[in-house]
């Protein structure tokens, strides 16, 4: 089944026996929603009726083990034309936490289009996103020249030894990559060699050595990460517990005592927190100064280097003329993508990269700010041994804990990439008004006019520098205030029904929290088998 959605959030839907079409069959099908240029078939099948209105084609598989909670998007590059398909590219790609490029393996390493959009997403993905790793994965592994008298171990010997090769040289080629690199360490970037045809026939290599099964098994990760059922189970675990507790009397005469206690440890655990925020707000404010006194000094310079790189006009004006008409960026059809507005933003971005990706690393289960928030801890543990008779109290509340650590850190992957795109949106905002202008200029001295009218917008707005900087800081600001709030606000009222909740007319579910119990040993058992596996097979 293939669901087309449009703009106008209706569903064309067709109805396809999958297994009965041949590729070109189904092809055709897709042909109008997705193409703005078919050559395919001839009168009314080569029309494309529908896909100037297409958002997304969905296309349903066969059930497949391994993308049971995993989505495969299969993207083009970025820089897109139509500025809402681009917007809407960069919103699919900012979610992603793994970025397959994929490409063949006897260009892989000199692959520039594959390089230039990696480079061109880099920031999107990286600091900009959820990015955790990249794999480039090389296909046809096992194609090789001259390969009709060799023997088979010797055609298994060439594939093995130019596979190896080939990884060699993409990693040189990342090492290269600066602008990647300042967003991924070499542990994020793994290479890949693969052939369908050797994992489906077996000829000269086993299915291991197409290295498909390592996909394979990455995507099997994905899919058995059971974390929502551990949370589930912990919070059943949990609420069972308060209502126990809540039956017992033995901690009747030290609630005041206990709350106390519990209230003084939050306190001092959310200055841990307050004193880590603010130390990172200053380092962002000494980056981002400096960033500032950088573009203000360089910005004259890229500008004329743009601008001017057709000194006697040529063909420049028409690029120029698109990129204005295009809020800045265009993309040639044999050519890199060019961005004015990213070129007048790189002091800034720059300056902020290193201590962005520090304060909110994708690839770390530290966690951001150093991990404080990750360490926050009301101690019950400990307490449990002081107060034995609030123990089930204290399990209530190390779940509660649990529940709003892992709710703060889903709400700071999505609140970080405003923080960091707030940079070049706001220089895009400010030279939005300046694009108009110089979009509107044709005829004679077109290209003149058009220099012109960009370099006096760009002078006499030569503050969006410091705008930009403080629009990133309020941002950065407003996300720790609210981080704060939420995590004082539902510990203390966790503290509160704690201890406050009357038992006289709950049930007796000490059957139930045993078996919970139970459950909650064995998924926590589990977990301490995958992370020893991988221990082992890292």
């Amino acid at each position: 089944m293939v669901f087309v959605k449009h703009f106008a959030r209706t569903e064309i839907r067709l109805h396809c026996l999958y297994y009965l079409l041949q590729a070109n069959e189904l092809s055709a099908k897709f042909v109008n929603y997705t193409r703005s240029d078919s050559k395919q078939g001839e009168g009314n099948e080569g029309k494309t009726w529908f896909w100037p209105l297409v958002k997304c084609v969905t296309v349903r598989v066969p059930n497949n083990p391994l993308l049971q909670h995993v989505t495969l998007v299969d993207l083009p590059g970025n820089g897109d034309c139509n500025k809402s398909r681009d917007q809407m590219w960069k919103g699919i790609v900012g979610d992603c936490s793994t970025v397959w490029i994929v490409t063949e393996i006897n260009r892989a390493a000199s692959e520039k289009e594959a390089w230039d959009i990696l480079e061109s997403v880099s920031s999107l993905i990286g600091n900009g996103g959820e990015c955790q790793q990249i794999h480039f994965i090389c296909t046809k592994s096992d194609l090789l020249d001259d390969s009709d008298d060799l023997s088979s171990a010797d055609i298994h010997d060439r594939i093995v030894k130019r596979n190896m090769q080939a990884k060699d040289g993409v990693k040189k080629a990342f090492n290269k990559r600066t602008r990647i690199k300042k967003h991924f360490t070499d542990d994020s970037f793994k290479v890949f060699t693969v052939s369908s045809r050797e994992f489906l026939k077996g000829k000269h290599l086993s299915p291991q050595e197409t290295e498909i099964t390592k996909l394979q098994g990455f995507l099997q990760e994905l899919n058995d990460c059971h974390s929502e059922t551990v949370n589930y189970v912990n919070g059943a675990y949990g609420i069972l517990s308060l209502i126990q507790g809540a039956n017992s009397r033995g901690v009747d005469s030290k609630k005041g005592e206990v709350c106390a206690e519990l209230e003084r440890i939050m306190n001092l655990q959310l200055e841990n927190v307050r004193k880590e925020m603010e130390e990172t707000y200053m380092a962002f404010e000494k980056c981002l100064n400096d960033g500032v006194e950088k573009s203000k000094r360089s910005y004259g310079e890229k500008l004329k280097n743009f601008l001017y790189r057709g000194k006697k006009g040529g063909a420049f004006h028409r690029v120029l003329k698109c990129v204005v008409e295009n809020g800045g960026v265009h993309k040639p059809k044999n050519g890199t993508l060019i961005n004015l507005n990213m070129k007048l933003a790189s002091g800034l971005i720059d300056s902020i990269d290193e201590e962005f990706r520090k304060t909110f690393p994708n690839d770390s289960e530290r966690g951001a700010f150093s991990g404080v928030i990750n360490e926050f801890s009301l101690n019950t543990d400990s307490l449990t041994e002081k107060y034995k008779s609030a123990e089930l109290q204290f399990r209530f509340l190390k779940t509660e804990e649990e529940k709003i650590k892992a709710k703060l850190n889903r709400m700071m992957r999505k609140q970080k990439k405003r923080v960091y795109s707030s940079l070049i949106e706001t220089i895009e905002d400010i030279m939005e008004e300046g694009y108009k202008k110089a979009a509107e200029f044709e005829g004679e001295g077109v290209l003149y006019n058009m220099r012109e009218t960009i370099e006096n917008h760009v002078h006499s707005k030569k503050d969006m520098f410091e705008l930009a900087k403080n629009t990133m800081l309020e941002k950065l600001h407003s996300l720790m205030v609210n981080i704060l709030e939420i995590l004082k606000k539902i510990m203390k009222e966790s503290i509160e029904r704690s201890f406050k909740t009357d038992g006289s007319s709950l049930p007796d579910v000490s059957t139930e929290l045993e078996m919970v119990k139970k459950y909650c040993d064995q998924l926590a058992a589990s977990l301490d088998d995958e992370t020893s596996l991988d221990l082992l097979t890292g």
